[in-house]
């Protein structure tokens, strides 16, 4: 993307906000238009605040970050959620990656990399290894309720196009697709692309979560 990346900080932790206010502002490219303490003063501020991105803290009072990040990702124009965890194999990250996140962070990330995380997720792509989200499914795959029925978006795919859609929800990479398959990874890429408009998602996460949803992949299989 061009332009400034407009951030909003959510954590009920004063000092937080300032610490990632700070480090953000320090970036030529980055720009903090808003804080907020809780998921509730968050979707008021966003009302009237265009932003990119927003990193939100999981755990808050008067309204927590997985339904904060469910309501955010229903709008139209619904900015990225890069969400706050302590734990990678934390369920309420998992709860928020189902939710609509395009990736988590620990809260001891170095700054560096959350400016990175950030950048990535402005771009479109998520910033949960594949292995991870694979991994967060497997473990908490007996919490969900997938849809026995046939989810009908499956049926605008082509069978290599399902191939990939299951090879990412195995946790391969692009590379580790193409080898698979005898093809390109451009050509993964390429048909990666095509999943995500014909079925109307957004980076790598969601792409994993609806082949689980949708059946077309399962746990350990």
């Amino acid at each position: 993307m061009s332009g400034m990346i407009r951030v909003v900080v959510v954590d009920d932790q004063p000092l937080i906000r300032a610490g990632f206010s700070m480090v953000l502002a320090a970036q030529r490219d980055m720009e903090v238009v808003g804080e907020a303490e809780n998921g509730a003063d968050a979707l008021k501020l966003l009302a009237d605040t265009d932003a990119d991105v927003v990193i939100m803290d999981i755990r808050m009072p008067v309204m927590d970050g997985v339904e904060a990040t469910r309501r955010l990702c229903q709008l139209p124009r619904a900015p990225r959620v890069l969400v706050l965890t302590t734990f990678d194999t934390d369920e309420d990250a998992f709860a928020a990656l189902q939710a609509g996140a395009s990736g988590f962070l620990l809260k001891n990330t170095p700054p560096e990399e959350v400016v990175t995380a950030i950048r990535v997720v402005a771009a479109g792509e998520s910033v949960v290894a594949p292995r991870v989200t694979r991994q967060l499914l497997d473990r908490f795959a007996g919490k969900l309720a997938p849809s026995s029925r046939h989810d009908e978006r499956l049926d605008l795919l082509t069978t290599r196009e399902r191939d990939v859609l299951g090879l990412v929800a195995e946790g391969l990479s692009n590379s580790e697709i193409a080898s698979r398959l005898f093809i390109a990874e451009a050509t993964v890429k390429t048909h990666f692309g095509k999943v995500l408009t014909k079925l109307g998602l957004r980076d790598r996460v969601q792409a994993v979560i609806f082949a689980y949803d949708s059946g077309l992949a399962s746990p350990a299989d």
